[in-house]
């Protein structure tokens, strides 16, 4: 990719997701992701988006404006991108694949984590960890993790996300909030991995997926390529019988992932490639907010 065209890209990026981050997700990503119930630091004037849980009646009464409780969790939150780069990201039938839409997932969770002040890593990885950028604060850090979620290449295109959860786990010795971001095709079985991660950080699972996963058009016959194995096939989608299995196939693949995730006490969000992620974002926000 051309420095100029990479430029251009990191600032369309930057102006939509800082924008979504600042003006629409800041108040419910604060109430989400902010620890409550850990050691308390001071009193602060209440802000739009604080949780009204944590407002202090007494000092409230006594100064006659509300005042909320600040704990040390909240005055800075570690946040942690797992983002999945194999292949299998690459495919996208609709308005955009599922990488770039990963990819702006990823940045407005990370202006989200800016904008509270939070620190922000990332861990690129297929079935391996491909790359490890621990977490800092400040534009410029973001700026540098955003151009590589956009020219990043993995040297592998398969996926093993347990290696990546456990990695993390390892890795990141305090408490922090992990966003895994992928389309979590991979057969290996990884319950065990995230149960262990979510019980020492707060693990929240985003599934990107294609509609074409879930049903295939009648087009005829239509060549097909696994981008993680680069194995070819031929597929015959005139075919009800073949359509009905490979939706089959999709169904209980998704019940076996929201099974894993329930096993490990997970919240997660599947977005479609042609699908608001600002709605399925919020939804994850206000869902934890108030549970």
């Amino acid at each position: 990719m051309e420095t100029e065209e990479l430029l251009q890209k990191v600032r369309k990026i930057e102006i939509k997701t800082k924008g979504l981050s600042n003006n629409i997700f800041a108040g419910e990503y604060h109430s989400a992701f902010k620890g409550r119930g850990m050691a308390f630091s001071e009193v602060r004037e209440y802000q739009y988006g604080d949780d009204v849980r944590d407002i202090d009646w007494n000092v409230t009464a006594r100064f006659g404006k509300p005042y909320v409780k600040v704990f040390e969790e909240e005055r800075e939150l570690t946040v942690m991108l797992l983002v999945d780069v194999s292949g299998s990201l690459d495919f996208g039938t609709q308005v955009q694949s599922k990488r770039q839409l990963l990819t702006e997932i990823a940045a407005t969770l990370a202006f989200s984590a800016i904008q509270n002040n939070d620190k922000i890593g990332v861990i690129f990885f297929s079935d391996k960890v491909e790359k490890f950028i621990p977490p800092k604060k400040g534009r410029k850090h973001i700026l540098f993790i955003i151009r590589e979620l956009l020219t990043f290449y993995p040297e592998s295109s398969k996926t093993d996300v347990g290696q990546a959860v456990e990695f993390m786990t390892n890795a990141i010795k305090k408490r922090c909030t992990v966003f895994l971001l992928s389309d979590f095709f991979d057969p290996k079985d990884y319950a065990n991995q995230l149960t262990i991660a979510n019980s020492r950080h707060d693990v929240v699972a985003l599934q990107i997926y294609d509609r074409r996963m879930v049903e295939l058009p009648d087009v005829g016959i239509v060549k097909m390529l696994d981008a993680e194995t680069g194995k070819e096939t031929f597929i015959d989608t005139s075919s009800s019988a073949v359509r009905r299995a490979h939706h089959e196939w999709w169904v209980t693949h998704q019940s076996w992932l929201k099974n894993t995730f329930s096993k490990s006490s997970i919240d997660h969000i599947s977005v479609r490639t042609d699908e608001d992620y600002v709605r399925a974002l919020m939804n994850l926000f206000r869902k934890r907010s108030y549970s």
